[in-house]
């Protein structure tokens, strides 16, 4: 009685096997034939023209476009590098009174490296302790 079964699961299994095995080629050989079928003379075109056509509609509705970090080769962020010309203009639009986040994104800096700049050269306000 169970080995019946357990037979009939082999089979099952075996036979869910070989469907996989046939759609996976089947799938391949018709992924592959898709250029031709629209026109590509190349796999190349094909995905080319694929990519401009979802670009715009890679945006769902309701999701706030992300904007891209530059990044190197080796798909680290690339880090700019603070110079001393860098740091002198940072101090001069601390002391214009621009924020820290417009200074920040306007050299392309982080905001915590603002806060450092501003630290090194005295541009911090300290906390005043209040007695409780």
């Amino acid at each position: 009685m169970i080995t019946t079964k357990i037979k009939e699961l082999v089979a099952l299994q075996a036979k869910a096997e070989n469907l996989q095995s046939q759609i996976e080629s089947e799938r391949k050989s018709e992924l592959a034939a898709l250029p031709h079928a629209y026109g590509y003379a190349s796999l190349k075109d094909f995905i080319k023209a694929l990519k401009a056509a979802a670009g715009s509609q890679r945006k769902s509705p309701g999701r706030k476009a992300t904007s891209k970090k530059a990044t190197s080769k080796s798909g680290k962020r690339a880090y700019t590098k603070i110079t001393h010309e860098i740091k002198q203009q940072v101090i001069a639009a601390v002391q214009a009174d621009k924020s820290g986040a417009a200074i920040a994104k306007e050299f392309g800096i982080s905001l915590p490296s603002v806060q450092n700049i501003k630290k090194a050269a005295g541009l911090v306000k300290t906390r005043v302790a209040v007695a409780a």
